[in-house]
């Protein structure tokens, strides 16, 4: 009886003890990104960017006092996006998703975990119909390729047509992008920002980003004298045309990329320092930035280099981390994680322009797009991108080599 009575109250103790010990609790997030497939390398420095914003909010705490947890999921391919999406929404059970980079990858997934009713936050797909379809779970921190086509034609009328003192209206411009939804919408944008200052386009090429030649798009640029050409590639697309540009002899006035290749450091090194010295490129905002602009850069910076020993490779770490870090943020001070509680607390999100890392504030529209976010111009120099435009973001002045 004693034993029984001993054994009873040993347990209850040990119940009383486990009760009273702190409750560690995780909350759990879907990273759906492009981790293989050719898109792999801008994939992995995307999320590196969401994975330093979660290991900042839980080195304080995480949100509402609970840890956040990464469940990954591989968008390899559009049909492949569709079925993480699935599996993270149904077997992960995730709180919310954030993703993707890719345009067509998130235009697939985003409409899964809207028929699921979960959240999704895209943090650095441009294209411009992923905002346009009504949807109520869906957020984009980052801008789209309208302002890629705005900012790019600014540049050229504001930076590259005054150093050359020449009216922007007498520059011969060609534009060439890859033929996916992201070269496409873009290169649709850039056309009419064109048109709509009055800008000359000579030429408009369209191509695959697989294609191995592009001796007969520069022959025809060369044929037509062009001043200025404005490209939007991917890494392997951009380094091909850069080389074989140089080994023609082609030497326009400017050359002027839109993110995506024209961003990487790897192209830089690829291409060799001196050929890519003086490109313009209009994207996301690089770490060579005034800080004044973009509050907490340098923090972001030395964190990324401590955890993965390397500068970051382009912008969309950058701007993946200020998009996550702001809405993780934001729902630190809601209460529970349920769809409509996010959702509710991040249309509601208000911070102004100037205060994240990035330099962009947040404010959503009634489609789930920041209003607050947009583009800037950087130059290639020394064998970095650095930020040149507009000048309040200002890291050095433009550089011209062929005036």
């Amino acid at each position: 009886m004693n034993n029984w009575k001993n054994s009873t109250a040993f347990a209850a103790l040990g119940l009383a003890l486990l009760a009273a010990q702190p409750a560690w609790a995780d909350v759990k997030f879907g990273a759906l990104y492009p981790f293989s497939g050719e898109l792999a390398l801008l994939g992995e420095e995307s999320f590196r960017g969401l994975e330093l914003a979660v290991e900042e909010m839980n080195a304080k705490g995480g949100v509402q006092g609970e840890q956040i947890v990464l469940a990954r999921g591989d968008a390899v391919d559009n049909n492949q996006a569709i079925g993480e999406a699935r599996r993270l929404t149904s077997v992960e059970s995730v709180a919310a998703i954030f993703g993707t980079y890719s345009s067509g990858r998130s235009m697939a997934a985003s409409q899964v975990a809207e028929l699921a009713g979960i959240p999704y936050f895209e943090l650095g797909a441009v294209t411009a119909d992923l905002t346009n379809r009504g949807f109520k779970y869906l957020f984009r921190t980052n801008p789209t390729a309208v302002q890629t086509g705005e900012t790019t034609i600014d540049l050229v009328r504001e930076v590259v047509a005054p150093a050359l003192n020449v009216d922007p209206k007498e520059l011969k411009i060609a534009l060439l992008y890859e033929d996916s939804s992201f070269g496409a919408s873009v290169g649709k944008y850039k056309l009419e920002a064109a048109q709509k200052h009055g800008l000359n386009v000579v030429q408009e090429h369209a191509y695959p980003a697989s294609t191995v030649d592009m001796s007969s798009i520069i022959l025809a640029l060369q044929q037509a004298e062009v001043d200025v050409v404005i490209q939007t590639s991917y890494l392997n697309d951009t380094v091909l045309f850069l080389r074989q540009a140089h080994e023609a002899g082609f030497k326009p006035k400017a050359f002027v990329g839109a993110g995506g290749g024209y961003s990487m450091q790897q192209a830089a090194d690829s291409v060799g320092h001196d050929l890519i010295d003086g490109v313009f490129d209009v994207d996301f905002p690089q770490y060579k930035i005034n800080p004044e602009a973009a509050p907490g850069i340098e923090a972001f910076v030395e964190a990324y280099q401590k955890k993965y020993n390397q500068a970051p490779r382009s912008g969309h770490s950058l701007v993946n981390y200020a998009g996550s870090l702001a809405i993780l943020e934001a729902l630190d001070k809601a209460e529970g994680f349920e769809p409509d509680t996010i959702r509710e607390t991040v249309a509601a999100m208000d911070v102004p322009v100037g205060q994240t890392a990035t330099g962009y504030g947040v404010e959503f529209d009634e489609n789930g797009q920041n209003t607050r976010a947009f583009y800037y111009g950087m130059q290639w120099q020394d064998g970095q991108l650095v930020t040149i435009y507009p000048k309040n973001a200002a890291f050095a002045e433009p550089r011209f080599h062929n005036p």
